[in-house]
């Protein structure tokens, strides 16, 4: 094994495990050497990718093995900062999925244990990645539609949430947290802006089954006067398109693909371009080559090179969520959540 070669451990392996392997065994300067899960079966899915990784059931034993350089931490969102935590007490890079943790205070601190032990603290912001979110971006970007003022962003539809942990409000932090972690951080890389407040509202109305809300609406107002908004719903008995953007010279929708039935959220998005003149056009995609991030990773560790993704965004898209779950207990009052640049 070359010196350069940075040994992953894989704690907790669902779909988004899965997801990681894969992209681990398809990136030069990454090894799997190690995976965790209570599943056994999940272990030997692992497995059928890098047959060489040591298995475990506990993570504490993985994490004090002395195998890893680099650990990615696809546990449930209430054991984010707990595992995170422990992996850079031990010295260990940390890639978190999403959300970061359920607090921004939680956040604060792991941010601060890992710039203590000079160590990389990264999330996973997989959207931020996606084919049509970097071709839309791309787009304006370019200034094909001037400067953008009013951004919707959408997901869902009329249907049952599962029964896992993603509709426990208390593991997953609600369903503002859920979807919100993908999409408010889109939101982020599109208005860079100071914000000036988040509302919040959710709806409980038809799912008993689930404590997530049912329906849940976030609005970002920024200090420019710029807003954007997210909405989550399994209510939606007609969709909202996934992206609506108003520039001052232009929009762009971003419609669902309806070959995604019924995993619509699976595809990307068609997007059309509206100019002044009432012409349009639908853009071909343009995406980043497969793997960007965990590319960045490695050249993160080895070579000091800044990534797409930090911790710091992360942390901000929490602190924001945690405003509009607040403002959504005062039914949509205005909230202002404290955000850090530094």
């Amino acid at each position: 094994m070359e010196k350069s070669t940075i040994r992953v451990g894989l704690l907790a392996y669902g779909a988004i495990g899965h997801e990681h392997n894969q992209a681990v065994q398809n990136t030069v300067g990454l090894e799997l050497v190690a995976v965790c899960d209570t599943n056994p079966q999940r272990v030997e899915a692992a497995l059928q990718l890098a047959p060489q990784a040591t298995a475990s059931s506990l993570a504490s034993e993985m994490l004090d093995s002395g195998l890893l350089d680099l650990v990615v931490i696809s546990t449930p969102p209430d054991s984010h900062y707990q595992w995170a935590k422990e992996s850079l007490l031990r010295g260990i890079h940390v890639v978190l999925e999403k959300p970061m943790a359920l607090t921004a205070d939680q956040c604060d601190e792991l941010i601060l244990l890992a710039s203590e032990k000079d160590l990389m603290l990264v999330v996973y912001q997989n959207r931020r990645f996606d084919d049509d979110f970097v071709t839309m971006r791309q787009i304006i970007r370019s200034g094909e539609i001037g400067d953008v003022y009013h951004y919707d962003s959408f997901v869902g539809g009329y249907s049952r949430p599962c029964d896992f942990w993603h509709s426990d409000a208390e593991v997953s932090g609600g369903a503002i947290f859920d979807w919100g972690s993908h999409f408010i951080d889109q939101i982020l890389n599109i208005i860079p802006d100071d914000v000036a407040h988040v509302s919040g509202q959710n709806h409980k109305r038809v799912w008993t089954h689930a404590t997530n809300a049912d329906h849940s609406n976030v609005t970002v107002t920024f200090s420019s006067g710029k807003q954007a908004t997210f909405v989550h719903s399994d209510l939606a008995a007609a969709r909202k398109p996934k992206f609506y953007v108003l520039g001052t010279e232009g929009a762009i929708v971003g419609d669902w693909d309806p070959a995604g039935e019924p995993a619509v959220a699976d595809l990307p998005a068609i997007l059309t371009v509206h100019h002044l003149d009432g012409t349009s056009r639908i853009a071909p995609l343009r995406p980043l080559e497969p793997h960007e991030f965990h590319r960045s990773i490695v050249a993160y560790i080895n070579n000091g090179f800044p990534m797409e993704v930090n911790a710091l965004q992360s942390r901000n898209v929490v602190a924001i969520m945690q405003a509009a779950e607040l403002s959504a207990l005062q039914n949509a009052l205005p909230v202002t959540p404290v955000l850090r640049r530094s």
